[in-house]
């Protein structure tokens, strides 16, 4: 396994980095476009390629070391998989560095998210994403990609932005006081702070990279026209990290597209900059 983003061996141990980074390649249960189980190598490759000042912030996130963990490749079921996942966070859990988790599908946060409302009381979930992933179960599991969020919206404080897809069946499980529906949002920034308002101090944060709009994030599983651009995602998501604890993360749904970088390019820069907001404000 290459270092991340190719940063120098020192930084990039257990004992030295801050920062765990999490690959679980999986792509079971996805039902239309595949590739997601390829999506953390053409990550890891945009991000050696990547310059690591950032601007905005004026800081080298890179600096506080990221140790790249053995990835969990449980494949036997959905279920198998939950558990794997559910284990291996509640595992790393313990070694109270900062989580990070790099996706597969989205079905691999179920037990992500599991073992954070454990841990952290009264916690929110914020969801970005272009669906709303609020099926109890769907083709026989309830560990399907289409159940990603439905157990948090049982669990924890769930609040979605981007959503613009939808089963009528979702409704019933749905706070639409806590849905920022994409074709609401657009143009507007009044959505930004009445979304954090609602969010409690723990806060942890989902990104299905569909909720992005296929104009610059193709190379996804389901792609919806009408998604989030990436200025006003990074102004969003700098200010939650400002204005609440981001407790972990995951990135999901990178499925690559052969000879186009940009799509992994935007992924690589994305996650830095949420370490870069993390650590700017909660990580000194």
């Amino acid at each position: 396994m290459i270092n991340y983003a190719g940063i120098a061996e020192e930084l990039c141990t257990f004992e030295n980095a801050k920062v765990i980074l999490q690959s679980i390649p999986y792509d079971g249960t996805s039902t239309w476009g595949k590739g997601a189980d390829g999506g953390f190598e053409a990550f890891l490759d945009a991000s050696e390629n990547m310059e690591l000042y950032d601007i905005e912030t004026q800081t080298e996130v890179y600096k506080q070391g990221v140790h790249i963990t053995k990835p969990i490749r449980e494949s036997d079921s959905p279920t198998s998989m939950f558990n794997a996942v559910y284990d291996g966070t509640k595992e790393l859990m313990e070694s109270g560095k900062f989580l990070t988790f790099f996706g597969g599908e989205h079905s691999i946060s179920i037990g992500v998210i599991k073992a954070f409302y454990e841990k952290h009381e009264n916690l929110t979930v914020l969801q970005l994403d272009a669906h709303a992933d609020l099926r109890p179960t769907y083709m026989g599991s309830p560990y399907n990609h289409a159940c990603a969020l439905y157990d948090a919206s049982v669990n924890t404080n769930l609040i979605q932005v981007g959503i613009r897809s939808m089963d009528v069946s979702e409704e019933e499980h749905m706070d639409r006081s806590k849905v920022y529906f994409a074709e609401d949002i657009y143009g507007q920034d009044a959505w930004m702070d009445a979304s954090i308002a609602q969010m409690t101090d723990d806060v942890y944060l989902t990104i299905d990279l569909d909720a992005f709009d296929p104009g610059i994030m193709p190379a996804t599983g389901t792609p919806e026209p009408g998604g989030l651009d990436w200025n006003t995602t990074i102004r969003y998501l700098r200010k939650v990290f400002e204005q609440k604890n981001v407790v972990g993360f995951d990135i999901v749904e990178l499925a690559p597209i052969d000879g186009l970088h940009a799509p992994q390019f935007l992924v690589a820069k994305l996650y830095y900059k949420l370490l870069s907001y993390k650590f700017l404000n909660h990580g000194k």
